[in-house]
C-alpha cells in the first residue's frame, strides 16, 4: 500500500478519505479492515472514512458528503460556510447541503440534503477544498429563498462586509440569472451595497411603514439649511416638526458618516424639531411596530388621526 498517497489524500481532505482513493493507493480490503479494527480509520458514511474515532467536525462531514456523492459539491449555506473559513457565524448550518448533476437521482443519507444542479460543471468550483458551488450563486440562491427580506439583506451585506465577495461580482452573477427569485428587489439591494445609498430602505419605509399604516405623507429628500449647514432630510414631516433619517449605508458607515448623522440630529434639535433614525430592522422586520410608535409620536405633536392596521395580525390596533 502506498502510504504516502493515502496520507496526502487525508491531509488534503481534512482527515477524510473514500474507499476508491484507498484502493487507488494500493490498499486491499484486508488492509482496510485491519485499519478499522486498529481504529486508524472509522466509518463516516458507506465507503467514506475519517482518521479518528471522535466526533467529526463540520468540515469533515462536508468532505464526507462530497466524497460519498462524488462528483458533488457543497451548495447553498454550506458553500457559503466553506468559503468563509473557518465559519460564517451568522449563518451556521447543522445539515450539509450537497449539489449533484441534475441527471442523477440519489437518496440523501441522514444529516445531508441533496440538490440537483443544471449545468453542474459550470456552477461549481472543483479546485476548492471541499468542492463547492460558486459563492455568488450560493448567496443569490439563499437570498432569493428567504421569506424574511431583512435576513436576505443581512446575508448579502455580511458576505460583502466580510470580503467574501463584492457587490459588483454579485450584480454580475445576478445579470446571468434571468429566472432569479425576487430578482428586481435583490438587484436594488446590491445597487445600494455598491453605492452606499439607502434607496431600497427609503422605498421600504414609504410602502411598508408610512403608506401601509395610513401615516401622514412626509416630504422626501428635503434640503434643510438649519444649524449653519445644508442637510438633506430623508423624510420630513414639517407640520409636526419631525424628521426621519433612514440609515441604509450598511457597512460603509465610518467615523465621518457617524459624525454627519449626529450633526443632522443636533441641527434638528436646534430648530426645535425631533429627529429619528431608523434602519433595516425597523422598516422590514418590524414595520408594524415602527408605524405604531411613529403614530404615537406624531399624535403627541398634533396629528389628529391614528395609524391603521395593514393586516389582521398587524401590531397596530384598529
Amino acid at each position: 500500500m502506498d502510504l504516502g498517497a493515502v496520507r496526502r489524500d487525508l491531509a488534503l481532505q481534512d482527515g477524510v478519505v473514500c474507499r476508491r482513493q484507498l484502493m487507488a493507493g494500493g490498499c486491499t480490503p484486508a488492509d482496510l479492515e485491519r485499519m478499522l479494527r486498529r481504529r486508524e480509520l472509522s466509518r463516516l458514511l458507506p465507503g467514506v472514512f475519517v482518521d479518528h474515532t471522535g466526533v467529526p467536525t463540520w468540515n469533515q462531514r462536508a468532505w464526507a458528503g462530497v466524497l460519498f456523492y462524488r462528483p458533488a459539491a457543497l451548495v447553498g449555506d454550506s458553500a457559503v460556510r466553506a468559503a468563509s473559513a473557518p465559519a460564517f457565524e451568522r449563518h451556521p448550518s447543522k445539515a450539509v447541503h450537497i449539489g449533484i448533476d441534475s441527471d442523477r437521482r440519489l437518496v440523501p443519507v441522514p444529516g445531508y440534503t441533496v440538490t440537483r444542479l443544471s449545468r453542474f460543471d459550470d456552477r461549481v468550483l472543483t479546485n476548492t477544498s471541499p468542492p463547492r458551488q460558486r459563492l455568488e450563486d450560493a448567496l443569490l440562491d439563499l437570498a432569493g429563498g428567504h421569506d424574511d427580506a431583512l435576513a436576505a439583506v443581512q446575508l448579502l451585506a455580511d458576505a460583502v462586509r466580510a470580503r467574501l465577495t463584492t457587490a459588483g461580482r454579485l450584480r454580475s452573477a445576478l445579470a446571468a440569472r434571468p429566472r432569479q427569485s425576487r430578482r428586481t428587489w435583490i438587484g436594488a439591494v446590491l445597487a445600494d451595497l455598491d453605492e452606499g445609498t439607502c434607496s431600497v430602505l427609503e422605498r421600504g419605509y414609504l410602502v411598508h411603514v408610512e403608506r401601509a399604516h395610513g401615516l401622514p405623507r412626509g416630504s422626501r429628500q428635503v434640503v434643510d439649511p438649519t444649524g449653519g449647514g445644508r442637510y438633506v432630510r430623508d423624510v420630513r414631516y414639517a407640520r409636526y416638526g419631525m424628521t426621519v433619517e433612514l440609515n441604509g449605508r450598511m457597512f460603509h458607515d465610518g467615523s465621518a458618516d457617524w459624525d454627519r448623522d449626529l450633526e443632522r440630529e443636533l441641527a434638528a434639535a436646534v430648530a426645535g424639531g425631533l429627529g429619528l433614525r431608523l434602519g433595516w430592522g425597523q422598516v422590514f422586520a418590524r414595520a408594524c411596530r415602527t408605524a405604531e410608535a411613529l403614530g404615537s409620536i406624531l399624535r403627541s405633536r398634533g396629528w389628529q388621526d391614528h395609524p391603521r392596521p395593514c393586516s389582521p395580525d398587524c401590531a397596530v390596533s384598529a
